[in-house]
Formats: C-alpha cells, sequence, structure tokens
C-alpha cells in the first residue's frame, strides 16, 4: 500500500470514528460513566506513550537535543495557550451576551468544534508526517490518537446533545469537525518536500503530552476512591505498556 493510500485509509477511519458519539444514546448516564473513566485513563497513557516511545525518538533524529526540547515546548506551550484563548472567549462572550438567567449553552458547543477542528488537523498533519518519516512510528502514533478520540468523542457528541442540538445535527457536525484531520494528513503528504516534518512530528509530540498530561491525568486523579482510582491508574499503564511494545513490534 502507498503512502498516500494509508493515510487516507487511517484519515478515513479516523473520521468514522467521529460518528461513535450515537452509542451514548443506547448507554444509561451511570453506564457510559463507567466507560468513560477507563477510556479516558487507556487514552492518556496512549498518547503519553505514544509521543514519548514513537513520535519523540523518530522526530529528533539529526537534531540537537535542544532544538528537540523547544519543539516539544512549543507544542505543548501551544495546545495550552488555544484552550485557555477558548475557555476566556467562551466566558466572555457568555458574560457580554447573556444574563445570569438566559445562559445558554449554545456557544458552549460551538466552541467544542472549534476547538476539536483545530486539534484534528494538527493531529492529521503531525501523525501524517510521522508515518512519512516512519510507517511504523505513524501507525503507533496513530493508534494512540484513536485511543484519546474515542472517549473525546464519546464526550463531545453527549455535550452537542444536552446543548439543545438533535442527534442528527450534533452527528453531523462532530464529523465535519473530524475532516480537518484528513486535511491536515493531506497537507503533510502534498507538501512533504516543503515542510520541515522532524519538528512537525515534535510540535504535534508536544501536543499528546499536554493531552494527556492536562486534560485527562486530572480526570484519573479525581477518582472519589482508592480502589477507583488505581483501577483508573492500571488503564492508563495498559495504555502505556501497550504503546511501548509497539516500538518492538
Amino acid at each position: 500500500m502507498t503512502a498516500l493510500a494509508s493515510i487516507v485509509l487511517g484519515s478515513a477511519l479516523m473520521c468514522c470514528i467521529a460518528l461513535i458519539g450515537s452509542v451514548t444514546l443506547l448507554l444509561s448516564p451511570r453506564r457510559l460513566q463507567q466507560m468513560l473513566i477507563p477510556l479516558v485513563s487507556l487514552a492518556a497513557g496512549s498518547l503519553m506513550g505514544g509521543a514519548l516511545f514513537h513520535m519523540v525518538p523518530e522526530g529528533s533524529l539529526a537534531m540537537e537535543p535542544r532544538q528537540v526540547g523547544l519543539l516539544l515546548a512549543l507544542g505543548f506551550t501551544a495546545f495550552f495557550a488555544v484552550e485557555i484563548f477558548l475557555h476566556w472567549h467562551h466566558s466572555h462572550r457568555l458574560r457580554s451576551r447573556f444574563s445570569a438567567s438566559s445562559l445558554t449553552s449554545e456557544p458552549m458547543a460551538f466552541l467544542i468544534l472549534v476547538g476539536d477542528g483545530l486539534h484534528n488537523f494538527i493531529g492529521g498533519l503531525g501523525i501524517a508526517s510521522t508515518f512519512l518519516i516512519d510507517p511504523s512510528a505513524g501507525f503507533a502514533a496513530w493508534v494512540a490518537a484513536v485511543a484519546h478520540e474515542i472517549p473525546q468523542e464519546l464526550g463531545d457528541f453527549g455535550v452537542l446533545v444536552h446543548s439543545g442540538w438533535s442527534r442528527r445535527r450534533a452527528l453531523a457536525w462532530n464529523f465535519a469537525s473530524a475532516l480537518t484531520f484528513p486535511l491536515g494528513a493531506l497537507v503533510a503528504w502534498r507538501f512533504q518536500q516543503l515542510l520541515p516534518l522532524p519538528p512537525l512530528v515534535l510540535f504535534a509530540a508536544g501536543n499528546f503530552l499536554y493531552i494527556a498530561a492536562s486534560d485527562l491525568v486530572p480526570e484519573i486523579k479525581a477518582q472519589p476512591t482508592l480502589p477507583q482510582a488505581l483501577a483508573s491508574f492500571a488503564w492508563f499503564a495498559t495504555g502505556l505498556f501497550a504503546l511501548w511494545l509497539l516500538t518492538s513490534a
């Protein structure tokens, strides 16, 4: 299979994951919560493993250590800045346009879609760049991204429906935001001779580390009982170990 065919296939499968949110309609809130925490924990470990065991080693070849650290920090900080801006913009719009008694969750829905679209574009760009350098590392990064996308899409779909959107509208817009992933992947493939692929891989690895450490790990730590916390940690370690095993596969 050619590189382009692999990238297109992987992107198409990633887009299909955006439709998994419809599963939430078949589950009770309690059952959904029971599923989400293990999935989030697994995703956190997979993202860290994908970044540390695959993307960083491949992206850092023929680069100075200080450059590697700088690009990782830029990737981490960029997502941090975007998240701060999106949260601030959302809060500012709510305060300026609605009174305390008439708050609506519609801005939150669009905010989620914008953030999702940006995240998917950068993810497609970084994972495709990793694949073009080393297909096995690219596959590992894709697996890590899938592990992250499943709980995220489940949660996003639930928020969109809770915001008052119909199920059909929520699925359609969630799928539309996922289309930025193949867009980023095709940009990386089309301009691979012009784009600095190793720096892009390291930048994307910084994104992965930020999502795992800032967004997902706090959810794992917030478990109310020690057995639940230990179970979440076990799922995190499973994701990390699975991505380490892929280094030898």
